[in-house]
Parts: C-alpha cells; sequence; structure tokens
C-alpha cells in the first residue's frame, strides 16, 4: 500500500500496523490526528527524528516484545542518530501521553508515564517486514 499523500509511511510487523512519520509537521498530525490514545507511540531519545506508532488492536491485549522492539529500531534509523554507534536510546509510552505545550516547534512533544528501550537502528529492508 502506497503512502503518497499521508503524513506516515506504513509497514506491517507480525500483523500490526506501524506508522512512521515523515517530518516535523507529518509527526505532529500522526501523532495528534491520526493516533488513538491505546496505540503505542515511539521517538528516539536526544534526536530529531520520526514519530512512529504501533496500532493498538480492537481486541486489546499486549503488544508482543518483537514488534515493540522492531518499531523501535525503525524509530532509531528515522532519526538523525542513525550513524551514531551502539545502541540507542528509544522512548515509548501510550499516544494519549503525548502533549505538546503551547508554542512548542512543529515536531516537538512531552511525554508522561513513558518508558525506554535500547537499541540498534534498522531501516526497512530488513526481513519480514511488510510493506
Amino acid at each position: 500500500m502506497s503512502s503518497k499523500g499521508r503524513p506516515y509511511r506504513k509497514v506491517v510487523i507480525d500483523g500490526f500496523e506501524i506508522l512512521i512519520g515523515k517530518g516535523d509537521q507529518e509527526n505532529d498530525r500522526l501523532t495528534f490526528e491520526f493516533a488513538e490514545p491505546d496505540d503505542l507511540w515511539l521517538h528516539v531519545a536526544e534526536y530529531s527524528g520520526s514519530h512512529v506508532l504501533i496500532r493498538s488492536r480492537a481486541e486489546g491485549g499486549a503488544i508482543p516484545e518483537p514488534v515493540v522492539e522492531r518499531a523501535a529500531e525503525l524509530a532509531a534509523w528515522f532519526s538523525k542518530g542513525r550513524g551514531a554507534r551502539g545502541k540507542m536510546e528509544v522512548h515509548l509510552c501510550r499516544a494519549g501521553d503525548v502533549y505538546k505545550p503551547r508554542g512548542f516547534e512543529p515536531g516537538k512533544v512531552m511525554l508522561q508515564n513513558w518508558s525506554a528501550i535500547r537499541v540498534y537502528p534498522k531501516g526497512l529492508e530488513t526481513e519480514g517486514d511488510e510493506r
């Protein structure tokens, strides 16, 4: 499925939709217009980069750890820190826990109730990713 005209790229990993923002304004649209409160939101720490969402499922349940890890690898890949050596820290939280204070630039947000995972950046050409 093409992502032309949308503010995000879309991949499917183990049946879960992963949406990856394309730029600052697009990140805002993805996070505040497309995300549902229970979607999992990810962003690399300490660098500018894409907002990444893992769509929650209507039937609920936890998102499997390999899906979270793969989405974190994509968040690290689609960041300015992609060339950094070693693992990168990626913050994650419910999309409902992401907010934008008045006056913040496009793409800039604040988080509450977040956690972190450390991963190596890996792009979209990894086996197992569907487009």
